[in-house]
């Protein structure tokens, strides 16, 4: 596991799509050989989308042969509502970059037969070649996707009840009406997650720093789903200064050390 730490979030969300944007060069995608890329979304990925879409508007980098899969959807709630997944990624990012729409797959939460979309979404990827990179965040809970605290590390893309702290940190987006926050969603498992190539996660603030303790520091344990990180071959974790609060100083030393002795000039190509 690599952790990077950022002194905030501007410079986490810059790091990261240098690093995505580097990874999609190197791998010189065709529509023979497309670029498979796992995505997030929620409030923490929005600073990491606007600087790759710079870098396409830039002329750096083309979505024209990247696939995407997204990692989660409500179930019941529809495609064009403005809180739906859907939506969010629509408008946060592939509308302002030239990705192909039936290279984007996102998880149908209103498919009739909600355990035939989850197998046959684990089949698309798998269709695909596999994800090359997966891009997410993780919940003050641990949680990755909607991989909830008790959720199986053998998981694959299937239904979940939300818990009560997800559909309350969500509440956000409903007006803070926690009526209106489904409470399930369909969310490719952790299995699915540790299948891609790489993992990228991304953690900010204070609010994050136990989980991300949990995550460097803590044993594996499903009821902190991010921990199963450490047992990924190629798992990076950019966090800021904030969310390294409750680790221990030895533990940043030792990280900041191995990252200044081993810059990747892939992530300062992009500035």
């Amino acid at each position: 596991m690599r952790l990077i730490i950022e002194k905030d979030y501007k410079n986490i969300s810059k790091w990261s799509a240098n690093y995505i944007a580097h990874a999609i060069l190197k791998a010189a995608p065709t529509s023979a050989k497309p670029f498979v890329l796992g995505l997030p979304t929620g409030s923490t990925p929005i600073g990491t989308y606007k600087e790759l879409i710079r870098h396409y508007k830039h002329g750096v980098i083309s979505f024209e042969h990247v696939i995407t899969f997204n990692m989660d959807e409500y179930i019941g709630l529809p495609q064009d509502h403005p809180q739906s997944y859907s939506t969010f990624m629509w408008e946060n990012f592939f509308s302002f970059v030239d990705i192909k729409k039936e290279n984007v797959n996102i998880p149908n939460g209103n498919a009739a037969d909600l355990e035939k979309e989850c197998l046959e979404y684990e089949g698309k990827i798998t269709a695909a070649g596999g994800i090359d990179l997966f891009l997410g965040g993780i919940g003050s809970d641990g949680h990755i996707a909607f991989n909830e605290p008790g959720s199986s590390l053998a998981s694959h893309t299937r239904m979940k009840t939300l818990t009560y702290d997800t559909i309350v940190a969500n509440s956000r987006n409903f007006n803070n009406d926690l009526s209106k926050v489904p409470k399930t969603a369909l969310t490719v498992g952790i299995q699915t997650i540790m299948d891609a190539g790489e993992v990228v996660i991304l953690v900010n603030g204070y609010k994050k720093a136990m989980a991300l303790q949990k995550t460097v520091e803590g044993n594996v344990n499903h009821m902190w789903t991010c921990s199963i990180l450490q047992m990924h071959p190629h798992a990076i974790i950019v966090c800021d200064e904030d969310a390294i609060v409750e680790m221990k100083v030895g533990t940043v030393k030792y990280f900041k050390e191995i990252e200044s002795a081993n810059i990747n000039p892939a992530t300062q190509l992009y500035n």
